[in-house]
């Protein structure tokens, strides 16, 4: 089994790279999705995060309030570093299950979107690592558009996470989405060829397939052996 590692920065377009796979049939085990999850009322998760940060974060319904979570961990690095611990464990017990249940149903190529691949030590499970990189300039002026927030709040939302130029530094395949959609559509197809390429030997016996031969060979060789064993 191939688990391809994906990750970006805010404003990436890595979510736009973690559709096409999609698209094209190849599951994708999203961490955002995951983290959602986790902070769920009711879950262990959620929790952990309302004893840590206090009621103050909660919505009126009783749910979390991420945005206003999220202003509170973008700006302090010591309550962001609370956050990923409180959550981890969860995240990666989900992660860990959602990947047995695709390799259960015999997916060969699966791949693994996490915005903190490299800061989560993910990086050393997944391979090829693709990163979808853009200059800090644009990136900067499409998250103050999309987000509709002043270029401070914008900063300080980057400047919170890995830099993209060191993620890129560490990556095996660099998607650069710095110009148009038609741009990065064009640079996928490369990527998709790159990914779906034949199993190595290793990525194979990993696979539920190369698991039941490696099974099969087993029984065979039991079997044979026995019945050699019964001549002598």
């Amino acid at each position: 089994m191939r688990i391809v590692g994906l990750t970006g920065g805010i404003s990436s377009g890595k979510s736009t790279v973690s559709n096409l796979f999609k698209s094209h049939g190849i599951p994708v085990v999203d961490a955002d999705i995951v983290a959602r999850d986790v902070l769920r009322k009711g879950t262990g998760g959620y929790k952990e995060v309302v004893a840590a940060f206090g009621e103050d974060i909660l919505q009126a319904n009783g749910e979390v309030d991420r945005p206003k979570l999220g202003q509170i961990v973008f700006s302090d690095p010591g309550k962001r570093q609370l956050l990923n611990r409180c959550s981890l464990i969860s995240i990666v017990s989900s992660r860990f299950w959602e990947i047995l249940s695709l390799w259960l149903k015999g997916y060969k190529v699966i791949v693994l979107d996490i915005p903190l691949l490299f800061e989560a030590k993910m990086d050393k499970w997944t391979k090829p690592i693709t990163v979808v990189w853009v200059d800090t300039e644009t990136q900067l002026q499409r998250l103050m558009a999309r987000d509709r927030i002043n270029e401070e709040d914008a900063r300080n939302r980057i400047n919170a996470q890995m830099s993209l130029d060191l993620k890129r530094s560490q990556a095996n395949i660099v998607i650069d989405n710095s110009g148009s959609l038609e741009d990065l559509e064009e640079q996928f197809q490369k990527v998709l060829v790159q990914v779906t390429r034949p199993l190595t030997w290793t990525e194979f016996w990993l696979s539920r397939q190369g698991a039941f031969s490696a099974l099969v060979f087993t029984v065979i060789g039991v079997v044979a052996g026995k019945n050699v064993l019964s001549k002598l």
